[in-house]
């Protein structure tokens, strides 16, 4: 197991980190349905109070933060203290894109829909170069039965909004090659990492079928995911506990194990770009790393 430093383990349900220049970290609470920083020194600040479920954040070319907001979930404590997501939540309005303004904490909703159609679960996103951005919905849970739902591409300012793949397996993670040449986007319950070669910002060449990851033969779920400089796919994984670094060729994939059978998100940050934050959400924690490899300069940071 890779030694790790915990930044705090007083964090409601964390995802999306975001590592900033200054040395702090953006996270999303979910349970709490905030966007906070944390410190390096560990303090936790409330940036904006955003309701719902927001889950995946990264910093669009305007310099704010762009959230996906899955609508919520009713939560379940282990006897053990561990906290865990549940079905729809009993007070969902619909899943949601929202923008916030990190110097005033602001926030608006820039999608809600697409189409004519409610968004579901908004999940995890990225920017490319252009400034667009694509982004997973993951649908929500029922009591019998669940959303079927794909993989968006939008403009910030509201105006352009697409669904480009569809259907997918509740897509959670997603992430961009090093070239932009190739989406990422991996399934949580099937635990596959999918690989869409690109024609061009927001369009899939549909003269190529996507291309299945590496596999480990264990049971396993997958979360969010960052690229490294290398172009490997580092994917926070469920059940087993972890990171599974994919090969950029598609061929091999390893676990990197952590103490947390829902580590659900990692980013890149620090002196060039070598360290990795992790979030274990059912212990609360933000924790550090010293990783194997740099990790990909993301197109816009904060």
């Amino acid at each position: 197991m890779q030694e790790i430093k915990v930044l705090t383990d007083q964090l409601q349900f964390p995802e999306g980190p975001v590592a900033l220049l200054d040395g702090s970290v953006l996270v999303v609470e979910i349970k709490r349905g905030t966007l906070s920083r944390v410190s390096p020194n560990g303090q936790i600040d409330i940036v904006a109070d955003l309701g719902g479920g927001p889950n995946g954040a990264a910093i669009g070319p305007d310099g704010h933060c762009y959230i996906c907001n899955n609508g919520g979930f009713n939560w379940h404590t282990s006897s053990s203290g561990l906290v865990f997501p549940g079905q729809q939540a009993d007070n969902y309005r619909g899943g949601r894109i929202e923008r916030v303004n990190l110097n005033s904490g602001e926030v608006e909703v820039v999608y809600d829909s697409c189409a004519g159609l409610s968004l579901k679960g908004p999940n995890d996103l990225v920017f490319d170069r252009q400034g667009g951005f694509w982004f997973t919905d993951h649908g929500k849970v029922r009591d019998r039965e669940r959303d079927r739902t794909g993989v968006y591409y939008a403009s910030i300012d509201g105006l352009s909004i697409e669904e480009v793949i569809f259907p997918l397996e509740a897509p959670n993670g997603i992430g961009l090659s090093p070239d932009e040449q190739t989406l990422y986007v991996a399934e949580t319950p099937t635990g596959r990492l999918w690989a869409y070669s690109l024609a061009g910002p927001g369009r899939i060449d549909a003269r190529l079928r996507p291309k299945m990851m590496a596999q480990l033969p264990d049971y396993h779920m997958f979360d969010s995911l960052a690229v490294d400089a290398l172009g490997n796919i580092c994917v926070a994984t469920l059940i087993t506990g972890g990171i599974t670094v994919h090969s950029n060729d598609g061929l091999a994939a390893r676990l990197v194990p952590m103490p947390d059978v829902l580590t659900t998100n990692i980013c890149f940050g620090g002196r060039d770009l070598s360290t990795a934050f992790i979030t274990l959400s059912t212990t609360g924690q933000l924790v550090s790393c010293q990783w194997e490899t740099s990790g990909l300069e993301l197109n816009f940071s904060q």
